[in-house]
């Protein structure tokens, strides 16, 4: 590997040394390619020792790649069963495959190239990392999620975490296929969606929280309109009538930004019949309760939380963050008639992720939101091996849940008490 790293390095400085930054631009990547591997032909011919056609083609993809693509990182990038792949400076790049992370043999020519190529990812989509911002949130071109941080912040060299973009959607089918779910929990989210049902999807990073909002969309009606909201576009909705909105970052001179509590509060003036949060984080939950208050059934979102009951916890603290100096009570009050369904995802020790709750939020009893748990995933104890067993349960509905009530309204009553073992 050294070698190699050697060889590139040698190869690299001449060839970026003799190209013209302005011809670079106006030429087709066909016509670069051509002679980037003249030009490495050439030198090759003159090395010191042998380099075969297989080694040759390395260097011009590797080139390539840093003119066009991102550097050493594009090989993980184009590799599908790659999910994430994370950069802790220039030597240290890991990945994560079937939900276990390891080390890559690639690495960054120096810390210079790696900020390059940080700097080229966010410039695409309009934002900047420099100095006087270090930190940015960004995408790539086919969709897949960035985080970037430089130094001073990043101590150990220009940092990347890419989540990677499927370039097939995820349905509930392939969720029962994968055990994150039973055909029979598929069957009641697949209605609570159909219903107009105001869900929260709570987990924890990774855990498949996005993908599962992807999944739900797909049992909205074509003849609704939906605004999205997201920091970093992901969803991928298929509805005709749809505006897909995302934030903006402050500009050199800090004006401009536009937040997603400001995209949230723009959303209520576009006659939406959902609104989307990618992800709530902060003040705009105040307003996205409100939107689920006032007429906009069948809003969604997701949040980082380990359970249900810490879901609700943090939407407490997340309304506060606005600033109004409600009372608690009357933030659990908005809550309980707000939210009526939280979808827990968890990502488990093997790697797997799972539903592992599905709960309704049935009202208030003192100072305590009640949840009724709908279905569980309970752990095999008997099992203690890499992976990880058990079953998803049900008790059944309870009348007084607003599941049965909506799902009598749209014709869906009897679909859905099919769908439990125990009634």
């Amino acid at each position: 590997m050294n070698s190699n790293k050697e060889l590139y390095l040698a190869f690299r400085g001449q060839i970026f040394e003799a190209l013209d930054a302005e011809a670079v631009q106006r030429m087709s990547r066909a016509d670069l390619e051509g002679q980037i591997q003249s030009a490495v032909d050439l030198l090759a011919n003159n090395y010191q020792r042998p380099i075969t056609s297989t080694m040759r083609s390395g260097l011009v993809k590797s080139l390539i790649d840093e003119l066009f693509g991102l550097g050493p990182l594009q090989p993980l990038v184009e590799d599908q069963s790659i999910s994430d792949i994370m950069v802790n400076g220039p030597d240290n790049i890991f990945f994560e495959r079937h939900g276990k992370v390891q080390k890559s043999e690639v690495s960054f020519v120096n810390e210079e190239q790696l900020l390059a190529i940080a700097k080229r990812i966010a410039s695409r989509v309009g934002r900047r990392v420099d100095e006087l911002s270090p930190t940015v949130d960004a995408r790539l071109d086919d969709g897949s999620r960035v985080n970037i941080v430089i130094p001073p912040i990043a101590l150990d060299g220009t940092s990347i975490s890419i989540r990677k973009f499927r370039e097939q959607n995820i349905d509930f089918e392939d969720l029962i296929g994968f055990g994150s779910m039973s055909p029979e929990m598929a069957r009641i989210l697949m209605i609570a969606s159909r219903c107009r049902m105001n869900i929260l999807i709570s987990g924890g990073t990774g855990s498949g929280k996005t993908t599962l909002l992807n999944a739900l969309s797909n049992y909205i009606a074509e003849d609704e309109r939906i605004v999205t909201i997201e920091d970093a576009a992901e969803l991928r909705l298929q509805q005709p009538n749809l505006v897909r909105l995302e934030t903006r970052t402050s500009s050199v001179e800090q004006t401009g930004a536009i937040t997603q509590r400001d995209l949230v509060i723009n959303a209520l003036r576009m006659r939406p019949d959902r609104i989307i949060l990618g992800e709530c984080r902060g003040s705009e939950a105040f307003e996205m309760l409100q939107a689920m208050n006032t007429g906009h059934d069948g809003s969604m979102s997701t949040l980082h939380a380990n359970t249900p009951r810490d879901a609700i916890s943090r939407v407490e603290s997340m309304v506060m963050m606005a600033n109004l100096n409600q009372p608690l009570d009357a933030i659990r009050r908005t809550i309980v008639s707000a939210v009526q369904m939280i979808v827990q995802v968890n990502r488990l020790r093997d790697g797997s992720r799972k539903i592992t709750s599905i709960s309704e939020i049935i009202g208030l009893e003192g100072d305590n939101v009640v949840l009724e748990e709908i279905y569980n995933f309970r752990f095999d104890d008997a099992h203690f091996g890499g992976t990880v067993k058990g079953d998803f349960f049900t008790n059944g509905l309870m009348q007084r849940s607003e599941l049965v009530k909506k799902a009598q309204f749209f014709g869906l009553y009897d679909e859905l008490m099919a769908s439990f073992k125990v009634v």
